[in-house]
């Protein structure tokens, strides 16, 4: 079947395909790779991939485009489905026998739920749905196609036995020639990436057991299974010779300095080294001084770092496997080293108060990460940090859809007792302000625009952007 693979129209500058962690509109406009439709996408011929947030397409667009299409595969997460499955019902309206399918966390976790919620959804792919995809794209009757759930003639609901588990990682085709083939390279641009970057995985999995954490505890699972080295480092470098405009590489595994992987990691480091690349990767606050150097002696620019807390109570709470004694001596590494650092953390875990709150605003100010990003306790459906919070009353069943406002930002759902949903909402701004409004810090950023006019311009155009959103927390 002439297949689409579909990030659809949502809210402004809403990140519905991002690989780090929330799909949000976030403080300042960015955008990751839509990897998870382009994977399935290379197993289907003559398929597309259309990302209609990063290209800025309406609805209206969107439409006639996924019209000429004969089965549409929509990327859904929980803030967006409900205006994924809207466009879904206009598009059914347009073309009736337009076969439509959903993928994404969401649909993984309720399956039920998401084909009950609108008569357009002809089925939904749960666990990994690369080559579930694939399968639906060549016609097999739905009885046939493991990890799918879909209606039946009398309305009831047909769950098939799940997928298996993709254990050989090499077998998947690169999903850079996708990218080259389908995207618009120059609309992907994260504010500590250089631009243009490609974001690839080189494994899928996470050994680590955060209780907040979507993808290894709805799709990827807690295993880590991984590309060979040899096969990493070939897309590499089908990159390198068809998208010589590429700056940066930006590895998106969850943890890809994953510690029982490292001497893998420094294989791949000394590769890109060898192949010309400036890299960056997601990385644990514990990786050596040694692995460090290795990593930064071959062309490692930037790590994005989870840090979470401040508070060594919460990050147990949290099963983060990190105490920030650990993380002071690795950031302290890695500055002594030249690596930058984007440091995340996230307001509102269990065991917070007003005084973690600001206990985790110093120790960000003393770790000093060149640049942070500030969430709010996400309970997405299918985490155990969901289930803590309906067990205990920090969140009712039927708000656990509104992650979101109305204009794709996201909003405070758990409470507390002792701290309410605005306290904790409010503590984003008071930590952004806190953090970044300091002499030190805004001469960090003076100097580094001093250095270059593309990260001037594009410092102020990220600051209006950053005013935007501090404006709105002040609301």
């Amino acid at each position: 079947m002439k297949t689409l693979f579909l990030q659809a129209p949502s809210f402004d500058g809403f990140d519905g395909g991002a690989g780090s962690r929330y799909q949000c509109r976030r403080e300042v406009k960015s955008f990751w790779y839509p990897t998870w439709l382009a994977q399935p996408a290379a197993l289907v011929p003559d398929s597309r991939v259309l990302d209609a947030p990063a290209d800025e397409l309406s609805v209206e667009d969107s439409l006639d485009i996924a019209a000429e299409y004969a089965l549409v595969i929509i990327h859904t997460s929980t803030p967006s489905f409900p205006t994924d499955a809207k466009f879904a019902e206009l598009l059914k309206a347009r073309k009736p026998d337009i076969l439509i399918g959903l993928v994404g966390a969401k649909v993984a976790v309720d399956p039920d739920g998401s084909l009950q919620a609108s008569a357009a959804i002809d089925f939904v792919a749960r666990e990994e749905f690369d080559y579930t995809c694939k399968e639906v794209a060549e016609g097999r009757p739905f009885s046939e196609i493991n990890g799918i759930s879909y209606k039946l003639a009398d309305g009831s609901i047909q769950h098939n036995p799940p997928r298996a588990t993709i254990e050989n990682m090499d077998d998947l085709p690169f999903v850079a020639p996708v990218y080259k083939r389908d995207l618009k390279i120059e609309n992907y641009f994260i504010g500590y990436l250089l631009h243009p970057y490609v974001s690839i995985y080189t494994g899928r999995g996470c050994r680590s057991k955060c209780t907040f954490c979507l993808w290894p505890q709805t799709v990827g699972g807690h295993r880590y299974r991984v590309r060979s080295v040899a096969n990493v480092l070939a897309e590499t470098q089908w990159i390198k010779d068809n998208m010589p405009e590429v700056r940066e590489l930006m590895f998106d595994d969850d943890t890809f300095t994953d510690s029982a992987n490292m001497e893998r990691v420094h294989e791949i480091a000394r590769g890109l080294h060898a192949q010309g690349w400036t890299w960056s990767c997601n990385a644990k606050a514990n990786v050596s001084y040694e692995s460090l150097k290795i990593m930064k002696d071959n062309g490692l620019r930037f790590l994005l770092v989870g840090y979470e807390s401040g508070d060594d109570q919460i990050l147990h709470n949290i099963k983060k496997g990190l105490r920030t004694d650990i993380a002071r001596k690795f950031t302290e590494n890695c500055r002594k080293l030249g690596i930058k650092v984007h440091g995340t953390f996230i307001l509102g875990l269990p065991g917070e108060t007003k005084e973690t709150i600001a206990k985790t605003i110093e120790y960000a100010k003393e770790i000093n990460p060149n640049t942070i990003q500030v969430s709010l306790a996400a309970p997405y459906p299918g985490t155990f940090l969901y289930k803590q919070a309906i067990e205990n009353g920090w969140l009712e069943v039927n708000k656990a859809v509104n992650l979101v406002d109305d204009r794709g930002v996201q909003i405070a759902q758990i409470s507390y007792p002792h701290l309410s949903t605005e306290e904790i909402f409010h503590g984003v701004e008071t930590f952004y302000r806190s953090f970044y409004f300091r002499p030190s810090k805004i001469w960090e950023i003076v100097k580094e625009m001093a250095g270059s006019w593309e990260m001037t311009k594009r410092r102020l155009r990220e600051g209006v952007e950053f005013f935007r959103f501090l404006h709105a927390h002040e609301a």
